[in-house]
């Protein structure tokens, strides 16, 4: 076994190790943790000096708490912090635009709007990334490279798209299409309409407005409402271009997720 293996083993917790069908459950818990395998010995040495540096008159373990950690939080705070100095390493942008592509970003927590105003209508489009993360291809893993092969991971949540005319809203709830053959008219559209419904006034839930499945319109139809969409700017490229801000926010609001957990842990 080679030193990059033994280090992996080293740096991942017990309990992880012994019960691998339980975190194989997880995509998130399986793709992320394989950043340990890119990490430098001295990634590591530098976080643990971090944490070593600067002691307290409470807590033993040098994290400025006013109280004593049990091992099991002193464990984890550790594990935090490495994780985060390596997932703020992968950012790819540490700014989240506030602009998309002539729409508007608005967000709030795990919430996304963007939005677009024109003279006769409001195109808005609203997802939650909670969940929606996923890899493009299974990622293979040779503990021999320096440098494993790494599956990409990807944010592709379902999305809705609401053209406000006046009182009224043609409401389309879209997602990602995961196998995107080329079908007989040569169309290789990266998304799809799972819903359709027109509504007046704002959305209630106790209306009984109806909704149809996308899969059952008239194939004329769906190919008509979706030359529609790609009219008002909602095309492949865009929804692309949506996926890689989703990925971009969904791992900022990770990060965040960690810095809290860490911050609880610690009891500051």
């Amino acid at each position: 076994m080679n030193n990059l293996v033994k280090s992996v083993f080293r740096m991942a917790p017990l309990r992880t190790i012994a019960a691998p069908l339980r975190s194989s459950l997880g995509r998130r818990e399986f793709t992320r943790s394989i950043s340990l395998l890119t990490r430098k010995p001295e990634d590591v040495n530098g976080v643990k000096s971090m944490i070593c540096s600067n002691p307290s008159f409470g807590c033993s373990c040098g994290c400025g708490a006013k109280f004593i950690h049990t091992k099991g939080e002193r464990e984890l705070v550790e594990f935090l912090t490495e994780e985060i100095v390596a997932e703020k390493k992968a950012q790819k942008v540490k700014t989240i635009p506030t602009e998309l592509e002539g729409f508007k970003v608005k967000s709030h927590g795990s919430e996304v709007e963007l939005t677009k105003q024109t003279d006769k209508e409001t195109i808005k489009i609203s997802f939650n990334v909670n969940h929606t993360v996923d890899t493009e291809e299974e990622a293979e893993i040779d503990p021999s490279m320096d440098k494993p092969n790494l599956a990409e991971m990807k944010s592709k949540p379902q999305f809705e798209i609401d053209i406000i005319r006046g009182k009224q809203t043609l409401s389309f709830t879209c997602s990602f299409l995961h196998n995107q053959a080329e079908d007989a008219e040569g169309y290789n559209d990266i998304f799809g309409i799972d819903e359709l419904v027109l509504y007046d006034g704002e959305w209630n839930e106790e209306e009984n407005n109806y909704a149809v499945a996308g899969d059952v319109l008239d194939g004329y139809l769906y190919d008509l409402l979706m030359n529609l969409l790609e009219e008002k700017g909602i095309s492949n490229e865009f929804v692309d271009k949506l996926c890689e801000f989703s990925t971009l926010y969904e791992h900022s609001q990770y990060i965040s997720l960690l810095e809290r957990l860490s911050k609880f842990t610690i009891g500051k």
